[in-house]
């Protein structure tokens, strides 16, 4: 007998493959980051920050993608001066990117930004500043990231490992929050990026070995779309999977929505996020009855938004189709022309091929109803779903 199966989160938290490192606890603007805050999504805009308008549509586009926190550029005092308008308007909180010059970390600060971002390796004699830079931060109440890059490392220590490896990586980083802590300043996250997804994962693990500082994930200079994903998704994966990051920035060539979308899938497969739309397609073969392709992507397209957790089948043949549609929330085993609709594991009604697109989407919108939630789609599959 096939039971219905239950739409959303099952009962109780879900499960996961390790409990979160402990660590400090920070407030980036209203978002909270440490291991009593769920893992936020970081990315950052590529416009002209002193561009105050393209800069703040940006981050709505970002904001309404989903992303937590957004870091801007401030490699320019015209940009230093659009970060209080940037600060005060945007949707979510705003970190200010610094390198080079430590004025604009105080600028940053004085224009209300929630977290500066500083890179010890290239920001001139920022050694000797720290003390500067730790009484303004901690007066204002904000975070300082300490960001170390692999391919910003500071000359001594490329001097010392004769490259950036991932003891060179922790050992900027452990050097430089010791001296805010000497100077009584602990609110720190740390990063320790590398653009090799393996050295990477190394240098988080030995941080973590070593303090309790929230940390955040980042394969830097990843690549275009597809190639940075892969490296985003094994790196952050290894390492979420031992409890290890806080808040992540999946870094792509390609517009920075889609590094969002990457961030949070990440996050939703590990169920460090809860589920929204999930998609369950085959890869299709030579038993295909159907073009495969095409459904799936306009299933996805048709469904596209939804923001209450359902898990919906797409399948092109008749060996996996039905058990795997019978195991979802809504699916359909196609074949001979038609598919067959399965709601919560029972079989409804069979359609045309022409007509499956459609039907699924009518009842996503009726299960949506049946939970208390607006409709799912509309006639030309708009979906506006929230809780």
């Amino acid at each position: 007998m096939n039971l219905p199966i239950g739409l959303g989160i099952p009962e109780g938290p879900p499960p996961t493959l390790a409990p979160r490192r402990k660590t400090r606890q920070l407030m980036v603007g209203g978002v909270g980051v440490g291991s009593d805050h769920p893992i936020t999504v970081q990315s950052m805009t590529t416009t002209k920050t002193h561009d105050i308008n393209a800069t703040l549509q940006q981050i709505a586009q970002l904001a309404t993608a989903g992303c937590d926190i957004v870091r801007v550029a401030c490699p320019k005092t015209v940009d230093a001066e659009a970060l209080p308008a940037i600060a005060a308007k945007s949707p979510i909180p705003v970190i200010a990117d610094i390198h080079f010059q430590p004025k604009y970390i105080f600028a940053a600060i004085d224009a209300g930004c929630a977290a500066v971002r500083v890179n010890p390796g290239n920001i001139k004699e920022f050694d000797g500043r720290v003390k500067e830079v730790a009484k303004a931060a901690g007066d204002a109440g904000i975070p300082i990231r300490i960001g170390v890059n692999g391919g910003s490392l500071d000359k001594r220590l490329l001097e010392k490992y004769g490259k950036a490896t991932p003891e060179a990586l922790v050992e900027s980083a452990i050097y430089e929050a010791g001296l805010f802590e000497e100077h009584g300043y602990g609110d720190i996250a740390i990063s320790v990026k590398h653009s090799d997804p393996v050295l990477m994962v190394e240098a988080y693990r030995q941080l973590a070995a070593k303090t309790d500082y929230p940390l955040h994930l980042g394969v830097t200079e990843a690549g275009p779309k597809f190639m940075g994903t892969i490296k985003s998704s094994v790196a952050f994966g290894a390492l979420l999977a031992e409890g290890i990051g806080d808040t992540i920035r999946v870094s792509l060539s390609a517009d920075p929505v889609e590094e969002i979308k990457v961030g949070d899938q990440i996050l939703q497969s590990l169920n460090l996020r809860p589920r929204k739309l999930e998609i369950v397609s085959c890869p299709s073969c030579g038993r295909a009855q159907v073009d495969v392709y095409k459904l799936a992507e306009e299933v996805t397209a048709g469904l596209d938004g939804m923001e209450f957790p359902l898990r919906v089948a797409v399948m092109g043949c008749v060996v996996n189709g039905p058990g795997e549609a019978r195991d979802a929330d809504l699916g359909v085993a196609s074949g001979n022309g038609k598919g067959q609709i399965f709601v919560k594991g029972e079989v409804v009604e069979t359609v045309p091929e022409s007509k499956i697109v459609e039907t699924l989407i009518a009842h996503a919108n009726r299960i949506a109803e049946e939970e208390g939630l607006e409709q799912v789609a509309g006639a030309k599959a708009e979906v506006k779903v929230t809780r």
